[in-house]
């Protein structure tokens, strides 16, 4: 093929659709096919990983985009490597967040809310938006070049998956791990549903902090509206300034509405060193206060309603909305002289719901819950919920032990274990799954039903019971509770689990192939949301670990590290990058200097960069091209050093390559593969090819390069093997993966080729230094071997290093006006007679060297100076010594180089 037969630069939108077409096409996402077609073998080793399922509430963005280049390059690397490789993938129904979409919309477009529709007809409206948001990213998972198994995507709402949360349900109910009670939950009043406590944003906000007059005690607090049913004062029984209060005293004193008689509480909780170290409590509305409420068997009471007005007991306050009572609350207490003092700055924390932005209010409320702390029986000992989870993780050197990367974030992992409370499940949205529990009215002797006071029949089951009067419980589950099972939901659990057979193809034996899943990747943002709940739910249910390493990546931040946000308008929409740039240029942005757990800077300016790399790969392209079409897969024999040096270099960026693959340190690999491509191949090799040929060697390291690149840029590497025909393979996803014999040379048999380098570099330097033209060429004088390494490779030295002639020494004495450059045994005498002075560069050198060195012993005194050391911030101490290390070898730079001069 002609060089001019392929265009002079790459264009993604000629090939990236009717490339992904083809892939999806060929069946390879699927490891059966692969199977079938003998891409892999039945009996390889299974690689699996399920796609964190994308919420669908709306579109991609540049984390997700992160998320999706970090996986498939993990996946086309292992189906390169011929392991039966599964990427499943999958949406996930958003309960919370995608019912409040929908409800923003209706109340936006129509003015109308949920509650003017049936549920039916609600759901009808929710289940049409996330139906159009799941398109849209299913094909922005595309265009991110994403080589997952569309024949097994899922759904956490479809009906093999409602399936498995009714299985789950059932079992953990039967089991006494699901229960029903009167607890202290989050309840946003604007969505009108209880919230996790992980879903939990929590902002600063500066308001007022009142000091009251509670008898003669001062208490403090932010929330006056909470106080109208305060009767209990609360006091730590060691603090002595309370000494005289017995706990169970009774007080008599004035209050927001008038006289009341109040408790003396002695309890623990109450920190002495926070404002007068006493308070009172509101049991219904804070989750301590409700704490301490159990503890003693006091009595609570509502204040505030679930859609955020005070109730009755406020009295002539009833009906209003707390936020607007606050201040004429304050002004009743003031009347009454009840106001101590108010202080204008206080800034506090406030709770948010993170899937609407609601304020929280807590209330108790009839929830169901997932007990962490209730034992068990589990292979003859007795376990708890948390214990599983932990005991996955801290198992330390066993085969059933979960690795998370980077490792710091166990110690994040286990403390958020340590401090877990049973999980609130129930939801009181429409969308999501329905709780599979029914009521009915018992029918008493004499054939009545029974009244709310008598007992309610209850079942529980994965079906719904036969008979007539019953009615399901009306909540929905806790999104994370479906999305908990996807690691073995979407494998087929429950219905596989008794069939599947581990080594047998097809959708059927999944659960036995592919779990526990090889590697879970995600955001560190959602450790506690998901990752510990799939170790929960996997560990209880199938007796299994998830997965065996969790990846977690960081956020993607803008190129100054902000944390990208429509206010401050710096988003960055993958799709329209990957339009203007390529999905090459954008997997490459997010991949390069990308590490486990720490975030990622984006920015036009490292696209761009990317983009110009993804034509580098391209013009190598167009050069090979012009070279004979055949191509011998095995490394063809070296007819030079320059072969010989490749060769080498090829081995060793094979093996780096695959161990940082092996390790998930993918940027490792990009870095080390960029500095070979860029430098060892195309600034060397291929200009050592110019005069110096070997055709064969050159499309075989081609083809090992595009091979190690297809995991990170698929689509122009399959655009080259298709316009190249490099490979033996029809499609380049299924090429397989470079293994290379070790061609390193030995001690005695030194690489002269790399040797050389140095040389050339050196000669490079020196024109540098001496602001020699570049179109310049020198001369160089050689004795020995030397000699005869530079004539052996005359071709290729000559154009490398600009030199028009090799001069013989038959003597060690070097030739006049000369400079030394020297690498290993080899040693050249670059001729400087008639280019620079070199009496005044020796002086200039000279001169230099001397200032240098006494800058040096001016830092070396300054560090050696006590006060200086001891007083100076550590800071500028760690930068002078920097400065004197730069400063030393510096000097020792200008000491060869005058030392060079002969």
């Amino acid at each position: 093929m002609e060089q001019n037969d392929i265009p002079k630069a790459y264009d993604p939108k000629e090939w990236e659709e009717k490339l992904y077409q083809k892939w999806e096409e060929s069946g390879f996402f699927n490891p059966d096919t692969c199977i079938e077609k003998g891409v892999a073998k039945a009996d390889a080793s299974t690689f699996s990983i399920v796609l964190p399922p994308p919420n669908v509430t709306g579109h991609l963005h540049a984390g997700h985009a992160a998320m999706l280049a970090i996986e498939d390059s993990i996946v086309r690397y292992h189906r390169m490597k011929g392991e039966r490789t599964l990427w499943l993938p999958g949406t996930d129904h958003a309960a919370i967040a995608t019912q409040s979409k929908v409800e923003s919309i209706i109340r936006k477009v129509e003015g109308k809310t949920r509650h003017d529709f049936s549920r039916e007809e609600f759901l009808e409206r929710v289940r049409h938006f996330a139906q159009d948001s799941h398109d849209r990213i299913a094909h922005q998972i595309r265009k991110m070049g994403s080589s997952v198994d569309w024949s097994r995507e899922a759904f956490t709402l479809d009906d093999k998956r409602s399936l498995a949360v009714r299985t789950a349900f059932k079992k953990m109910y039967d089991d006494g791990l699901i229960y029903q009670g009167d607890r202290i939950v989050n309840w946003d009043p604007h969505l009108q549903t209880t919230v996790s406590d992980d879903e939990i944003e929590r902002k600063e906000e500066k308001s007022r902090f009142y000091y009251l007059k509670y008898g003669p005690f001062i208490i403090s607090t932010a929330r006056p509206e909470t106080k109208f049913g305060d009767k209990y004062v609360v006091m730590h029984p060691d603090d002595g300034r309370y000494a005289e209060y017995r706990h169970g005293q009774k007080i008599e004193l004035e209050w927001i509405s008038g006289p009341i008689t109040a408790t003396v509480i002695k309890d623990a909780a109450v920190d002495p060193t926070f404002g007068t170290g006493v308070m009172t409590i509101t049991p219904w509305h804070d989750a301590i206060d409700f704490e301490i409420a159990e503890r003693h068997r006091l009595e609570s009471e509502q204040i505030i309603g679930f859609d955020g007005k005070l109730l009755d007991i406020a009295g002539a306050f009833a009906g209003e909305d707390i936020l607007e009572a606050r201040e004429k609350i304050i002004e009743r207490l003031t009347e009454k002289g009840l106001v101590e003092k108010i202080d204008e700055n206080y800034v506090h924390s406030v709770a948010t719901n993170s899937r609407g932005g609601g304020l929280i209010e807590p209330q108790i409320k009839k929830q169901w819950f997932v007990a962490v702390n209730r034992e068990f029986e589990r292979d003859g000992k007795m376990v708890t919920l948390k214990s599983l989870m932990r005991d996955a993780v801290a198992k330390r050197g066993s085969d059933d032990q979960i690795t998370i990367l980077p490792e710091q974030f166990e110690k994040v992992y286990f403390h958020w274990i340590d401090n877990l409370r049973d999980w609130c499940i129930s939801r009181q949205i429409w969308y999501g799954h329905r709780i599979p529990v029914w009521y009915r009215k018992r029918t008493t002797g004499n054939g009545r039903l029974a009244t709310d006071e008598e007992e309610t029949e209850i079942y529980c089951g994965i079906e719904a019971p036969e008979g007539d009067g019953w009615e399901q419980d009306p909540d929905t589950l806790d999104t994370w509770f479906s999305s908990g099972l996807w690691t073995f939901s979407t494998l087929g659990w429950p219905a596989c689990a008794e069939t599947a057979t581990a080594g047998q193809a097809g959708p059927e034996n999944d659960l036995a192939n592919y779990h526990p899943t090889t590697l879970l990747e995600t955001g560190y943002d959602i450790l506690f949301f998901w990752v510990a709940r799939m170790v929960l739910m996997s560990e209880y249910l199938r007796g299994e670990r998830p997965f065996d390493t969790v990846y977690l990546h960081g956020l993607v931040r803008d190129g100054q590290g902000r944390k990208m946000s429509k206010s401050l308008g710096n988003t960055i929409d993958p799709l329209d990058v990957s339009e203007v740039h390529g999905a090459d240029a954008m997997r490459m942005a997010l991949l390069a200097g990308n590490t486990p757990g720490n975030d990622i800077r984006l920015s036009d300016e490292k696209i761009v960069s990317m983009r110009n790399f993804t034509n580098k790969l391209w013009n190598l392209a167009r050069y090979v091209g012009t070279m004979s079409e055949t191509v011998d897969h095995a490394a063809p024999e070296p007819k030079s050093d320059t072969d010989r040096d490749l060769l080498e270099k090829l081995h060793r960026i094979v093996v780096d390559v695959t161990r940082h693959l092996d390790r998930y340190e993918l940027s490792m690999a990009i870095e080390m593969l960029r500095e070979f491509t860029w430098g060892d191949f195309a600034d060397w090799y291929v200009e050592a090819h110019k005069v110096e040929r070997n055709d064969a060697l050159l499309r075989h390291a081609f083809d090992v390069i595009i091979r190690l690149w297809h995991p990170f840029m698929p689509f122009v590497t399959e655009a080259i093997h298709e316009t190249l025909h490099l490979t033996g393979s029809e499609i380049l996803m299924v090429a397989k993966w470079p293994e290379y014999k070790d061609t390193r040379t030995t001690i005695a048999n030194e690489n002269r080729f790399a040797l050389m380098k140095n040389v050339i570099i050196g000669i490079r330097n020196v024109r540098a230094t001496y602001r020699i033209d570049p179109a310049k060429k020198l001369i160089v004088s050689a004795y020995g071997g030397s000699e005869k390494a530079f004539r052996e490779n005359e071709l290729v030295f000559k154009r490398l290093a600009r030199i028009s002639e090799i001069r013989r020494m038959d003597s060690r004495v070097p030739p006049k006006d000369s400079l030394l450059i020297q690498s290993g045994l080899l040693q050249a005498y670059l001729h400087l007679e008639d280019v620079v002075d070199i009496d005044i560069e020796r002086a200039r050198l000279g001169k230099e060297l001397a200032n240098t060195e006494a800058y040096a012993k001016s830092l070396e005194a300054k560090l050696g100076n006590p006060s200086f050391a001891e007083r100076a911030p550590e800071a500028v101490v760690a930068q002078t010594r920097s400065l004197l290390d730069e400063t030393r070898a510096k000097a020792e730079e200008l000491r060869l180089h005058l030392g060079s001069l002969v």
